[in-house]
């Protein structure tokens, strides 16, 4: 049952061209090129930065991707469409990104979409990103690390699956994203099975800055989606909520462009120190304070019981869970003595049933009374 709804919901997911804006074939040099099959002009067969892919996934499909080089790139995006494109519709949109961003841009056609074999579907679009990235890695040398995801509208799906699996990725974007594909339809609180592109769940797992952008006036993905997305974001960064925009007009708006170069040069000049040390002060505990006071109500539990302690590791040690300090210093062994004793002042002592003495910081006390010997 939940397979014929996840089936049919993709029905409802899924809108590619037809026809196809664009035909790839093969030229007499060996390389692939594109020929245009509709009104829109297509690409430029002799740019020289352009390279045409026919890319084998894992479910069997031949994929299109179009990898578009720049010179003085640092980063490399990864594009994932929304559902009602191709990337003949898309390859100006493309040039200009690589122009203006300064970067390298993979695009790549969905299983079903322009000239990809195969049907679309939630499954087949992981199978499409995760092959795209191998190919960029394996084909270009392109590790996560100099890697942005970019995920537009039903991209977000596929874009999130991807960037949930990559720890060391250096951003996302998240183009009018959904939170889920049946969110889309109507305002649910709970998931179901059944349910395509569970974003609200991947987002939580994606551990690199995560940029927003949607449209305030979008009637087709609602602006909550894209709040939603970045409010649940483990490292959000500054949202872009394009006031008027629609679903798929925001490229028009000044902000658009401005926004993403900003965000691009900032992924270009975090390191991965950078990274790890804003990492480490988010997730940074209160300082400890010395007092006896709090450091009674630090310990590793909270019996207030009196046990030895050493200036060199403030926390006491815990006769409940046997949480040592941290410092050689503070034990001395004993010949007989069941517990070892502090070489500091303290207030606790130590009985040997050996010997019957009492032993402390102060002085050893003879006989089971405790009285301290002359």
């Amino acid at each position: 049952m939940g397979c014929m709804l996840s089936q049919l919901a993709a029905k409802f997911a899924f809108f590619p061209p037809s026809p196809p804006t664009y035909q790839v074939k093969k030229g007499d040099n060996g390389k692939l090129t594109v020929v245009s099959s509709s009104s829109m002009p297509a690409p430029v067969a002799d740019d020289p930065s352009l390279d045409v892919l026919l890319i084998d996934t894992k479910r069997g499909n031949k994929i299109v991707a179009f990898y578009l080089k720049n010179p003085y790139a640092r980063l490399t995006v990864l594009y994932s469409h929304g559902n009602a494109a191709d990337l003949g519709q898309l390859y100006d949109l493309f040039v200009q990104l690589k122009v203006n961003l300064r970067v390298n841009l993979m695009g790549y056609d969905y299983s079903g979409y322009g000239a990809s074999t195969g049907k679309p579907s939630e499954s087949n679009t992981y199978a499409d990103i995760e092959a795209v990235y191998q190919y960029l890695q394996t084909e270009y040398g392109i590790s996560q690390e100099d890697l942005i995801l970019y995920g537009q509208s039903v991209g977000s799906g596929p874009t999130l699956h991807l960037a949930a699996k990559l720890p060391r990725l250096r951003g996302v974007v998240l183009h009018s994203g959904i939170l889920s594909g049946l969110r889309v339809l109507c305002h649910v609180k709970f998931n179901f099975c059944f349910d395509i592109y569970q974003n609200i769940k991947k987002i939580q797992k994606v551990k690199c800055p995560v940029l927003v952008i949607h449209g305030t006036e979008d009637d087709v993905v609602n602006w909550l989606h894209g709040n939603g997305l970045w409010k649940m974001a483990r490292e959000p960064y500054e949202p872009l909520w394009i006031k008027g925009g629609g679903h798929c007009n925001l490229e028009l708006y000044p902000d658009y462009i401005l926004h993403l170069c900003k965000f691009i040069y900032e992924m270009e000049n975090t390191t991965t120190a950078i990274r790890l040390k804003r990492i480490r002060q988010s997730l940074s505990l209160p300082t400890r304070s010395n007092t006896n006071s709090s450091a009674q109500g630090d310990g590793c539990c909270k019996i207030k019981i009196c046990q030895p302690k050493c200036l060199k590791c403030p926390k006491p040690r815990c006769g409940k869970c046997f949480r040592l300090p941290k410092s050689l210093c503070c034990w001395k062994p004993c010949n007989c003595c069941w517990k070892p004793e502090c070489r500091l002042s303290c207030c606790c002592c130590c009985f040997c049933f050996k010997c019957s003495e009492w032993r402390c910081c102060v002085g050893i006390h003879k006989g089971i009374n405790g009285k301290q010997e002359g």
